[in-house]
């Protein structure tokens, strides 16, 4: 691909979370250069009355229409699109910009980082969200992956997992390539209340939420098949993963540990070392000898990992950022990809700690 010097983004679902932390992103990139931001609810809104961290940046940007945002794509020979629109929504407006797109000529790169995309059917999407999909037409031309589990996407788009996904995968991928576990996994989860979303529910309500950590969806998670779709997908394996989130009382982060039947004992240091060697040449994922700490990550693309084992036990834990690397950074990364830019471009800036 040529890719000119700077490259138009555009985010699409203009005021949530992720929405935020791709604007954060793109603001600090060297190669995008930020020309759009669609909000259904706010056209014409300065977008940093939604974004007041981001204020002193976004300037006099404001909120585009979506026929604001159609007419961009059809202009520019090529666009990046991050789409952060809720699932159910996104598909269909992804489907009208890419018609209009292909009527123009142009070639478009869209990442989407709601759940539309995630599954390689619409009976496998409809069997978990409970609706019909989108735009099934258009998912031969998304692949789902974390990064770190695919080299290069062989579609001209991606659907990039969710936020516990990436977190639980990559932890538990490493332990099914190696073949040396028993294909059922047991996971626990906690994440911040930024996974939640923007809109205010009672997960989210600091009362409730404050001092308190309660589990939910316990075994029937929504992102569970998700999960084993895409475990398979990197190794072959049919895997069982019994998941068990939980609400936690900060903002953002995702603590993972997963559990796992070794078929033959062994110790910390042989488990430890088959992760390293997995993640060579993944440059935002780290192998601790020490425990993980959510802070160490958090606002970072960044994901640590380490692991303990006793006899045939085996457990991995894993932390993230559920706004960065779990969406937003992660999205990134793959659109770097997409035009061939350096993988970390725009996303090696360390955790701020002490959050």
């Amino acid at each position: 691909m040529n890719t000119p010097t700077r490259i138009p983004a555009i985010v699409l679902g203009g005021t949530g979370y992720v929405s935020g932390e791709l604007l954060r992103l793109i603001l600090g990139h060297p190669n995008f250069a930020l020309a759009g931001v669609l909000s259904d609810s706010s056209p014409g809104e300065l977008a940093g009355k939604s974004f007041p961290h981001l204020a002193g940046a976004l300037g006099d940007t404001a909120f585009k229409s979506p026929s604001d945002i159609g007419a961009l794509i059809v202009r520019e020979p090529t666009t990046a699109v991050f789409c952060a629109a809720p699932h159910g929504a996104a598909a269909a407006l992804i489907d009208s910009l890419l018609k209009g797109a292909e009527a123009a000529g142009t070639k478009p790169r869209f990442v989407d980082i709601s759940a539309d995309f995630r599954f390689a059917t619409a009976a496998a999407y409809e069997a978990v969200y409970k609706h019909p999909h989108g735009a099934p037409q258009r998912l031969a031309q998304f692949t789902c992956a974390v990064p770190e589990h695919l080299k290069s996407a062989p579609t001209p788009h991606v659907g990039h997992p969710g936020c516990f996904s990436t977190s639980i995968l990559l932890a538990s991928v490493p332990l099914l390539a190696s073949g040396w576990i028993e294909p059922t996994l047991f996971v626990s989860g906690v994440t911040g209340s930024t996974g939640s979303g923007r809109k205010p529910v009672e997960g989210t309500h600091h009362p409730t939420r404050h001092s308190d950590l309660y589990s939910y969806g316990a075994l029937g998670h929504r992102h569970t098949p998700e999960i084993a779709a895409l475990a398979r997908t990197a190794t072959g394996i049919e895997a069982d993963y019994a998941f068990v989130p939980h609400s936690g009382p900060f903002a953002r982060g995702i603590h993972a540990t997963v559990q796992a039947r070794l078929k033959s004992p062994r110790d910390a240091a042989a488990v430890l070392g088959m992760l390293r060697e997995f993640y060579a040449g993944a440059p935002f994922v780290r192998v601790l000898d020490t425990a993980p700490r959510v802070k160490d990550i958090v606002a970072s693309n960044f994901a640590h990992l380490s692991a303990a084992a006793n006899g045939r036990t085996v457990a991995v834990m894993s932390v993230l950022d559920n706004l960065n690397k779990g969406a937003a950074g992660g999205a990134v990364q793959w659109m770097n990809r997409l035009f061939d830019l350096p993988e970390t471009a725009g996303l090696t800036a360390p955790a701020p700690g002490w959050t």
